[in-house]
């Protein structure tokens, strides 16, 4: 039986799998920082899992089915998840860094149908496999194992994790402290570097320690403003969702300890439906 979210968020190595996950994302960012960023916000983790999805969804003998611009448009907008012109954006984005191209043939007709390219099925199938992979580390399953011996399964799996996450607004809409980050440019690589980082030996009944976090390399390192990282750390400590103990040489940042659970239980909504489909498509 799956995980429900509320089973996951009650399991003690849990938070174990959240620190997993974020250290994976963190390693694929490391290793290709532009595809990486497909996911860095939660926009764009939206457009870039339904695309995804609209895509494994083709059918050649169904002419409407499969990803082009209207269908993403129609998902997202009417979800409101991001306006029209941030969907065509989005895809340009992608045809121009080469993670999408046209369908042979496509280019001329109408609708035009994209297709991931080879590059991006890789970090997709990456993606699921660090889901899988925090899930086995909870219970000591073998998905990771099953997936790696039957690749092709990401062609049901995905979509289906997908689209429940899209339709769920409980992910959809994160809660306002992890939307602060989540909803931010690049917030998203930021939490995962944070969480990557955290001392789960620490006793603090309200903190949790992330450790020094030099914010002029981490800027550049995430190709985004100094300025800009600063400002989100500045509301994110007036939010009381992050801190730092000036009383080393260095200061050391930490992360609420409410801020920690409130960002388990988000993702757990995510974890639970990963689950959900690995069971429903291995059944």
């Amino acid at each position: 039986m799956p995980f429900s979210a509320e089973d996951l968020v009650a399991n003690p190595k849990f938070i174990l799998a959240i620190r997993f996950h974020a250290g994976r994302m963190r390693s694929m960012f490391d290793a290709g920082p532009r595809l990486a960023r497909l996911l860095a916000s939660q926009q764009r983790w939206l457009l870039t899992q339904t695309a995804y999805a609209l895509a494994m969804e083709r059918n050649s003998a169904d002419p409407t089915s499969g990803f082009t611009a209207v269908r993403l448009t129609g998902e997202i907008t009417s979800r409101k998840a991001a306006s029209r012109n941030t969907v065509l954006s989005f895809i340009e984005e992608l045809l121009t860094y080469r993670f999408i191209a046209y369908e042979p043939g496509a280019e001329r007709r109408r609708p035009r149908h994209f297709e991931p390219a080879e590059t991006s099925h890789h970090a997709m199938f990456g993606w699921l496999v660090s889901n899988l992979g925090a899930l086995d580390l909870v219970d000591g399953g073998n998905r990771v194992a099953h997936v790696e011996a039957h690749k092709e399964l990401i062609r049901i799996l995905q979509p289906r994790i997908a689209r429940n996450c899209l339709e769920d607004p409980r992910w959809r809409e994160p809660t306002d402290h992890v939307a602060l980050f989540l909803w931010n440019d690049a917030g998203g690589l930021i939490v995962d570097h944070l969480v990557s980082r955290m001392d789960l030996q620490g006793d603090d009944p309200k903190r949790v320690v992330v450790g020094h976090v030099d914010s002029r390399a981490l800027a550049a390192d995430f190709m985004i403003s100094r300025t800009h990282l600063q400002r989100l750390f500045a509301k994110a400590a007036q939010q009381g969702c992050i801190g730092w103990d000036t009383t080393d040489k260095k200061p050391v940042l930490w992360m609420s300890r409410s801020f920690v659970e409130q960002y388990c239980k988000w993702q757990a909504i995510k974890f639970a439906y990963v689950d959900e489909a690995f069971h429903w498509g291995t059944r």
